[in-house]
Order: structure tokens, then C-alpha cells, then sequence
């Protein structure tokens, strides 16, 4: 008897080594007499940036890596994506209170914010935005007013109803109107509630938004117009600090940065899928090569890509009525061969085909915090060839992709399915 090992996606030579070792090892220690092999494809059939990067932007060094002002109002807008309310929650808490002790652009220390001299019963200039922010129509008409015509444009329509009505009644916009007591402060609060309502009905659109930055902004510019702010000012303090905060604890200066390093970097795990998917038949046909150079019957252990590459190869063989020789178990190991299938992705199988007659027992193990491990037994139903093995090692993702082949259990469930195979 022999084991076949066929490692996953961006793998290359030192750590396929590392790898088969730790199988080699454990599988050696339950079947003394069994010859265990492994099939090195990554050099040969992994991915490579054959142009050396050139396509990637910002690889080498130039103007494009040089700071852009627009990233900060890029970074702005995701954490307003992320917390609608967060500029009115600054305002909320921090009010508009000058540094200068003199009603300056700062916050702290005195000057304009809540009014120690306010009337009883007379309504704040905030509390007269928010009374205008709560009688704004929630269906702005398609035609004949620019505002809805450009919510139904950009597939914002559904979402503003609610955006309106969770920004209106917040407890931030409460206190926030509560605290600008003066023109300036109310304008502000105007801008910040408009930006308020975009990003929630943005948030709420999701990928079905079709909206982009200049619309974005004259969206803010008709709605802070519509809560008597100056609709020409996109822009607040409040707004520019958390800008400044927002490019900080975002990713985007990241990106920016090291975009080269990290496609690079990225390149054998899905560069390895992609090239598979156009390029499979090259990897199958030398696996084919590689489980036939052996005479007698073959336990074939494929984990990640590798599973998907020799489910593909058993079908088309059994499909064509030539098994592959010697093909007698397979066990896939964190395998997406089951998710392809459900797609229409698998090279060798339509949706809802059955395994063809001829294809070995397979055997499927998964830990369900692999987010990259599926399973097989429920998109093959009644199919007695096909079981699923469940691993938990404990880890998170993607710690846990790899950490199968430290497991007892799936060494014990691989010797019961070699028992159950009768596999001498």
C-alpha cells in the first residue's frame, strides 16, 4: 500500500517539506509496511508574476506611492460607513467649545458651546436643524427634485427612509442639537447630520450602491442645504479631525504603501486557484503520472487546491471509464472541492451531477473554523462512497487551514477508512 500526498495553494518547496514531514512521520508510525510519497507541484505548476509585477501599482517606487490628499476623505468616508453617528458622537460629547477660550475652531476649554444663559423654552439653533432633519420627506420624488432623482440614480432610494429615521432619532443627534446653541455650531451640526444620513443609506446599499464620490457629495451638499447649513462646505472641524483619525486606523495608507509587497506576497496563495482553474489539465496530467509510477493500490491525501485538483482527476477518469490505476481511497483535507461544485466551478462535475461509477471512497475532513474547508456528504446525498470527517483543533483562521496534520483524529479516521476500503 502506498499514501500520495498532494499539498494546497501556495506552497512552495520549504514549506512542503515541513509539511510532508509532519504527515510522512504520523502516517509511517500507524502503517509500518506503507511506502509514503508526496507530489511537489508548486514549482513547477504554482503561480509566478511572469512580468516580474509591472502590472501592480505602487511595486516600484514612483509617483503614484507619493501622499494623497483625497486618502484622508477616502479613510473619513469608511469609518462613517462603519459608524454613521460618529462625527455627530463627537459633537455629542465634545460640543464646540473654542480652545482659544473665545469661540475658536478647537474644542475644550470655554468660549461658545452649551449656553449657561439659554432662555427655558426657547429652541436651540441645533434643535431647530433636527426638527428640519425630521420633517424631510422619506421618498423624495424620482422627478422634478434633484434630490431624489439622485438617491433613485445611485440606488440609495430603499435605504434613506430608515437612514433618516435611525439619524433623526439618535441619542447623538439629540445631545449634538442640544448643544449648538449659535448659527455657526448649527451649521456644523447641519453638514454632520447630512454626512450622517449618506453614509447610513451608503452603509445600508452595500455592494448595490452605485454611487460615486462626487455624487456622494452633492447628496451632503442638498441635504445640509435642506437643514439651513451652507450646502457649498462640504467640510466641518469635526469632520477633518476624525479624517485625520480615520487614515490613521484605517488600512488605506497600508494599501497605498506596501500594495506591491502584499500582491506579491498574495501571488502563490491565489495566483496558485486562479491558475489552476485555466491551467488545471497540466497539474492533473502530472498527477496522474505521479499516483500510476507505482504499482498497487494508492491512498491519495490531497489538502486544500490539491483535493480540488484530484477530485477533478477521478472524475474525468471514472467519467471517461478509465479509473485511474491504483486510486483506491481519496481523502481530501480542507478541501473547496464541494463549495466549486455547488457553483458550477468544478472542472469535471455540473451541479448536481453524481460522482460517476468508478470514482474511489472519499473521505472528507473538515475543521468548521476553516473557512476554506467544506463539506462533501450534504451536496452528494445517498452517495455511500462520500463521508465527512470533522477536526477541531482549536485555532482560528487561517491557523486552523494548517493545522489538520498535527491531529490524532484524522490520523485514526484515515486508518478507519483504509480498513473500511479494505486496503491491503
Amino acid at each position: 500500500m502506498r499514501f500520495l500526498f498532494v499539498h494546497g495553494t501556495g506552497v512552495r518547496r520549504e514549506r512542503h517539506d515541513r509539511l510532508f514531514a509532519q504527515v510522512r512521520e504520523r502516517l509511517t508510525a500507524r502503517f509500518p509496511g506503507a511506502a509514503v510519497d508526496s507530489c511537489y507541484w508548486g514549482d513547477r505548476f504554482g503561480a509566478t508574476l511572469g512580468a516580474g509585477g509591472r502590472s501592480v501599482p505602487g511595486l516600484r517606487p514612483g509617483p503614484q506611492n507619493a501622499p494623497d490628499p483625497a486618502d484622508a476623505e477616502t479613510a473619513a468616508w469608511a469609518l462613517l460607513f462603519a459608524d454613521p453617528l460618529c462625527e455627530l458622537r463627537v459633537l455629542a460629547e465634545a460640543g464646540w467649545q473654542g480652545a482659544d477660550g473665545g469661540g475658536g475652531a478647537g474644542y475644550g476649554g470655554g468660549g461658545y458651546g452649551d449656553d449657561p444663559f439659554a432662555m427655558p423654552g426657547v429652541r436651540s439653533a441645533g434643535a431647530r436643524v433636527l426638527q428640519l432633519l425630521e420633517g424631510l420627506p422619506p421618498e423624495p420624488p424620482r422627478t422634478g427634485d434633484e434630490l431624489g432623482a439622485l438617491l433613485h440614480g445611485t440606488g440609495l432610494a430603499p435605504g434613506f427612509a430608515a437612514a433618516l429615521d435611525s439619524t433623526a432619532r439618535s441619542a447623538e443627534a439629540a445631545r449634538a442639537a442640544e448643544r449648538a446653541t449659535g448659527e455657526p455650531q448649527a451649521r456644523e451640526l447641519a453638514t454632520a447630520l447630512a454626512r450622517a444620513v449618506t453614509a447610513a443609506a451608503l452603509a445600508a446599499a452595500g455592494e448595490e450602491a452605485d454611487c460615486t464620490g462626487a455624487e456622494r457629495d452633492r447628496l451632503v451638499e442638498l441635504l445640509t442645504a435642506r437643514l439651513g447649513g451652507d450646502g457649498r462646505v462640504p467640510g466641518a472641524r469635526v469632520a477633518a479631525v476624525l479624517g485625520r483619525l480615520a487614515l490613521r486606523a484605517t488600512t488605506q495608507p497600508l494599501l497605498n504603501a506596501r500594495r506591491g509587497a502584499l500582491t506579491v506576497g498574495a501571488t502563490p496563495v491565489l495566483g496558485d486557484i486562479l491558475r489552476y482553474q485555466s491551467r488545471g489539465r497540466e497539474l492533473r496530467e502530472f498527477l496522474h503520472e505521479s499516483i500510476t509510477a507505482e504499482p498497487g493500490p494508492t491512498v491519495l491525501i490531497g489538502h486544500s487546491l490539491g483535493g480540488i485538483a484530484l477530485v477533478d482527476l477521478l472524475t474525468l477518469a471514472a467519467a471517461r471509464g478509465e479509473a485511474v490505476p491504483g486510486a483506491e481511497l481519496l481523502v481530501t483535507v480542507g478541501s473547496q472541492a464541494p463549495f466549486l461544485y455547488e457553483l458550477g466551478a468544478l472542472t469535471a462535475l455540473e451541479p448536481g451531477a453524481k460522482l460517476p461509477y468508478g470514482f474511489p471512497r472519499w473521505l472528507n475532513v473538515y475543521d468548521r473554523h476553516d473557512v476554506l474547508a467544506y463539506l462533501a456528504g450534504p451536496v452528494f446525498p445517498g452517495d455511500p462512497r462520500v463521508s465527512d470527517h470533522e477536526v477541531r483543533s482549536r485555532q482560528p483562521f487561517p491557523a486552523c487551514h494548517s493545522a489538520y496534520w498535527k491531529q490524532d483524529s484524522l490520523y485514526e479516521r484515515i486508518e478507519q477508512a483504509v480498513a473500511e476500503a479494505e486496503i491491503g
